[in-house]
């Protein structure tokens, strides 16, 4: 991104805050493709968090020592408890069943007009989003095309090859 590490820190924890928060914020594609590692890393963090039992102290129920320094972790990274907050007590739960990516990327347009930066929109994956299936390889673009062409009755190919010809086009 060219800055420094303290401004890219500051830049990458507020750009996690404002994801997490809102769930899609747009930003440029670099910008989005820094953020990505970054915020899923927080996410993992909440969701060993979340998968820790609470324990009972005094008759409260608490944190388990080791949720509690994953939470602490977290927010050393994004500086922000509201969203920290947000992220370890309701957002972590969709991401329950999904082993990772989860954030996705989305490429806009056209690119800004000042700078001619590729602009981007990143959003949280929703829970019961199966994401997309990958194609496994190019097609044969002949070889798809042959098995139309034969399954066609004989019928129709006949009569265009009788039909005359227009006396301006050469005979071949």
């Amino acid at each position: 991104m060219g800055v420094t590490v303290e401004h890219r820190r500051a830049i990458l924890s507020n750009m996690a805050a404002s994801l997490i928060t809102h769930g899609r914020i747009q930003l440029t594609l670099a910008k989005a493709r820094a953020l990505r590692p970054f915020v899923e890393k927080v996410i993992t963090k909440a969701k060993k968090a979340g998968a820790i039992p609470r324990i009972e102290k005094n008759g409260k129920q608490v944190l388990a020592p080791g949720a509690l320094h994953l939470r602490r972790l977290a927010h050393a990274d994004v500086r922000d408890e509201d969203a920290i907050t947000k992220l370890f007590n309701e957002t972590y739960k969709e991401f329950a069943n999904r082993p990772g990516g989860y954030t996705r990327i989305y490429k806009l347009g056209p690119q800004r007009i000042s700078d001619a930066a590729e602009l981007a929109i990143i959003e949280l994956v929703k829970a019961d989003d199966p994401g997309y299936k990958k194609s496994k390889g190019r097609k044969a673009g002949k070889q798809a095309k042959a098995p139309k062409a034969e399954a066609a009755p004989a019928g129709d190919a006949a009569p265009a090859a009788d039909a005359p010809k227009p006396e301006g086009e050469a005979k071949s």
